[in-house]
């Protein structure tokens, strides 16, 4: 239980001196064992006053989150940790995934498939969950997801399945490359964490502002709202919930 922790602290600590630390990041990325690849490193950490998932509420202390990814022929693998921040409550949502995913574009169209391995240290469990999604590179970018968690249930997994339809649109503010950022989702939950069926919807508003070229800072709020049997309270036990952040991105 303590090595895991340890481990988990250790992989978002790193995350974190990458991401703060770009121009280390880049040297290793030009210079480093990706030097004459096609691969390319990215990373994000972000402030959050909740933890929020597909409905879910799962933290309603402030967490750190943060991932570094590794990219190039269209794979990408990638690490993600949360991290709780703070002890109101009596959820702890520390988190380590562990993940993979492959896409291929054909025009405007892109077609993806992968896999997340989720780490609950906590709580000594874990999840697995395999998902395929299509994606349109046209105005509000909208993207259909289903995903599949096939984890067992005594093992901390959730053995249900969740179909997501999202969206995205950012406007310029004024000539600056400020952006004023709208996306958001409808999710389809068929007993994922829950013993029936449920539904939730999202919307965030967000400003993205470049530090650099390569990197960019932004701050969101949200709105997320569950339906059916994820918001009764002998199941899902969902409400409506307002929380926001603020990411640091890094990009090739």
């Amino acid at each position: 239980m303590i090595r895991r922790f340890t481990k988990m602290a250790a992989v978002i600590l790193l995350v974190s001196t990458i991401v703060i630390g770009m121009p280390g990041m880049k040297l290793f990325a030009e210079e480093g064992i990706l030097s004459g690849t096609e691969f390319e490193l990215s990373g994000d950490i972000a402030i959050n006053s909740k933890y929020a998932w597909r409905g879910f509420i799962l933290d309603d202390d402030p967490v750190m989150q943060s991932g570094f990814y590794v990219s190039g022929h269209g794979i990408t693998l990638g690490i993600w940790g949360s991290m709780d921040m703070g002890a109101e409550d009596s959820l702890n949502s520390d988190e380590v995934d562990y993940l993979f995913d492959y896409t291929r574009e054909f025009g405007i169209l892109s077609v993806s498939g992968g896999h997340t391995y989720y780490d609950f240290p906590a709580g000594d469990a874990a999840s697995r969950e395999f998902y395929v999604g299509l994606g349109f590179d046209i105005p509000a970018s909208p993207a259909l997801t289903w995903y599949h968690d096939y984890g067992e249930e005594d093992s901390g997994g959730g053995e249900g399945d969740y179909v997501a339809l999202e969206f995205g649109y950012s406007f310029p503010i004024t000539n600056s490359s400020i952006t004023f950022d709208v996306g958001g989702h409808v999710g389809y939950n068929s007993r994922l964490f829950i013993s029936g069926e449920g539904q939730d919807t999202a919307i965030s508003l967000g400003i993205n502002i470049p530090l650099t070229e390569k990197a960019s800072i932004s701050s969101n709020i949200n709105y997320s709202i569950p339906f059916g049997d994820l918001k009764e309270p002998d199941d899902g036990n969902q409400g409506d919930e307002f929380y926001g952040g603020i990411t640091l991105v890094f990009t090739p």
